[in-house]
């Protein structure tokens, strides 16, 4: 049975500090493990040794975890970092190590939860759980009803474009505002993309839990009910992002399509493929094959003869070319050969001349001949009689 766990997780069961800050000092360089430089994804098991800033850092104790609520003041700064001045550690003063869930800014106050569960802290942080924070703003001049309905579709800041989220005045200058993001200084600049400026801000709520009367600068114990609620909420809440899907189901197409390009048959070809059997070519009647691919097409190794026409099949290059087409009158010779060798007149060859039929008319010379005898007898030219002679008529 594999004992081991993300180093992470490790050193956040410990109490050190929180998943994503572990994996910051990680990336740092901060974390040896085993004496070696250690990396995002390496694992802990048990007889390891892990040092961050070079103090060792041993397995905790499985012991009582703590949920703490706390109402920060303003100039605390939230982080584990105890050598920052007025750090939010330092100001608790827990005789455990504890970590805070979270940010709030320097300048802001309110709720903020701290706790040594490292494990509940991505599951209330991240925005794809849409888990909810609420705030009191108050600005530097008066809002109307255009400011909330901006706020509440969404604002273009760092790169991108808020969450919808919940907007409800409750002043001239003071409106409350419920976010599932936390985006840095997020509200502020909000305020700031629509020209106004952020004179106060105090956070009042965190999922189930409320600031309620809690002074400022006190923390307090979260109760059995709120503790209990809190779990039930996280319970089905995911740790790790949720990888960006494509608009519109393209995901589903990419993971299909294959790289390949895909040949064009037509239906009943379909089913010839993967057979060995080439399918049957389709041909519009407008279409003209190139000429010498009929060989290629209608290779009898594969069993198959492309579709042509008789009229294509002379446009295609064929070694046989197709009979020549008679007309009406003609059909009457049709059972008889042309004269002359018709290959090669497709060739390009000139063929010899053919030899007209047979008629009782005189030949074309004849009447030149006729002429020369008319001269010798001496008749006149253009008689009836020279007419007739002619054999026309």
């Amino acid at each position: 049975m594999d004992n081991s766990i993300s180093l992470n997780k490790f050193i956040s069961d410990t109490g050190y500090c929180s998943r994503r800050e572990a994996d910051n000092l990680i990336t740092e360089g901060r974390v040896l493990l085993n004496d070696k430089p250690a990396s995002l994804g390496n694992r802990y098991k048990p007889g390891d040794t892990v040092e961050v800033d070079g103090s060792l850092i041993t397995a905790a104790k499985k012991e009582k975890r703590v949920y703490i609520a706390l109402n920060k003041p303003i100039g605390i700064t939230t982080t584990t970092e105890l050598h920052i001045k007025d750090n939010i550690i330092s100001f608790v003063g827990y005789p455990k190590r504890i970590f805070p869930i979270g940010r709030l800014d320097k300048d802001s106050e309110g709720l903020i939860l701290l706790t040594n569960d490292g494990d509940i802290i991505n599951k209330i942080l991240r925005a794809d759980n849409k888990h909810e924070k609420e705030y009191i703003v108050r600005v530097n001049k008066p809002i109307d009803h255009s400011f909330v309905q901006q706020m509440s579709q969404g604002v273009p800041i760092l790169d991108t474009r808020t969450l919808p989220c919940k907007v409800q005045m409750m002043g001239r200058q003071t409106f409350r505002i419920t976010l599932t993001q936390g985006l840095n200084r997020q509200i502020r600049r909000m305020c700031e993309y629509l020209g106004y400026a952020v004179v106060g801000l105090q956070r009042v709520r965190i999922m189930n839990i409320r600031l309620d009367k809690l002074a400022v600068g006190k923390w307090r114990y979260l109760s059995e009910a709120e503790l209990s609620l809190l779990m039930e909420d996280i319970a089905d809440s995911s740790q790790q992002k949720k990888p960006e899907k494509p608009a519109n189901g393209a995901y589903k197409k990419a993971a299909r399509k294959s790289t390949a390009p895909k040949p064009e048959f037509a239906p009943k070809d379909r089913t010839q493929t993967g057979s060995g059997k080439a399918a049957k070519p389709t041909f519009k009647k407008d279409d003209k094959p190139a000429a010498g691919n009929h060989k290629k097409t209608g290779n009898k190794s594969t069993g198959s003869k492309p579709d042509f026409s008789p009229k294509d099949k002379a446009r295609a290059g064929y070694t046989k070319a197709a009979k020549p087409a008679f007309r009406k009158e003609d059909k009457a010779q049709a059972g008889k050969k042309p004269a002359g060798n018709w290959k090669k007149e497709n060739s390009g060859q000139k063929s010899a001349p053919e030899k007209k039929p047979q008629h009782n008319r005189p030949e074309k010379n004849a009447g030149n001949n006729q002429k020369d005898n008319d001269q010798k007898k001496g008749r006149q030219k253009g008689s009836f009689k020279d007419y007739r002679s002619k054999g026309r008529r």
